[in-house]
């Protein structure tokens, strides 16, 4: 399975797979959000489009083009072709650089790095039929106050994952009592009790927990007083593939 990517300019943006680390996660005591396995994975669960340059962009809270002012740290030949105030109403446009083609039956969506909050705008997110689609997308960030926002050289603007939208239109959602399900119902109670009795000892200052931390039943893919088998096909860590050159 391949995802291709051509380039629609001369220098396109680097194409990266998603990159763990987020700065306000660092900044946490012992990294403690990096515990959050959901977390983590989200921020690896696609490819990351970095800005070739870092720039300035300011919105005077207007709703015209002329009231989203872009200023490049240094003169740059493709950053009007990169960053661009299109659509007025305080959103800035970015331009991918490639035209992404998926396998029939796969789209891409495109958004913001997951879990990269950045004070003053806001990634928008969307879908696309890159099964077929002959022509490239942009990347929008819609500015949530009058003010200036900084995009740094390597910082990434968007990120793109995969997803099999076409099957969701067959998915029915269903709400059941879960003594439906008695093994699921064993399963939970035994998770629930367990992380009932570690708060308690967390907020008692118990030493064996406190120096436990966190319980890893999740991260590690397994189930409390072994109610079942661990998981074997859990992943708690993903890298997916750099790009190649294929000609």
């Amino acid at each position: 399975m391949e995802l291709e990517c051509y380039p629609t300019t001369e220098r396109p943006p680097e194409l990266v797979p998603g990159r763990p680390n987020r700065a306000w996660m660092d900044h946490f005591a012992e990294r403690h959000p990096y515990r959050c396995l959901p977390l983590s994975m989200a921020n690896t669960s696609g490819w990351e489009l970095l800005s070739p340059m870092g720039f300035t962009a300011e919105w005077t809270g207007g709703n015209h083009q002329q009231d989203i002012r872009l200023t490049p740290d240094h003169p740059h030949p493709d950053f009007h072709k990169h960053a661009q105030s299109h659509f007025s109403h305080g959103v800035l446009t970015f331009h991918s650089g490639y035209l992404f083609r998926t396998p029939p039956g796969w789209s891409m969506w495109v958004m913001g790095p997951p879990n990269q909050v950045k004070d003053g705008i806001q990634p928008l997110s969307g879908v696309v039929e890159t099964d077929w689609l002959p022509f490239p997308f942009t990347m929008n960030w819609l500015f949530t106050r009058p003010g200036k926002v900084r995009f740094e050289k390597g910082e990434a603007f968007c990120f793109i994952t995969l997803l099999e939208d076409k099957t969701l239109h067959d998915i029915q959602p269903v709400i059941r009592r879960m003594d439906k399900n008695p093994e699921l119902r064993h399963q939970y109670d035994v998770w629930e009790k367990h992380r009932s009795e570690f708060n308690q000892k967390i907020f008692r200052q118990d030493p064996e927990a406190t120096k436990q931390a966190w319980q890893r039943y999740y991260f590690k893919g397994e189930f409390p007083e072994e109610v079942a088998p661990a998981r074997t096909d859990h992943v708690n860590k993903r890298r997916l593939k750099a790009p190649k050159f294929g000609g």
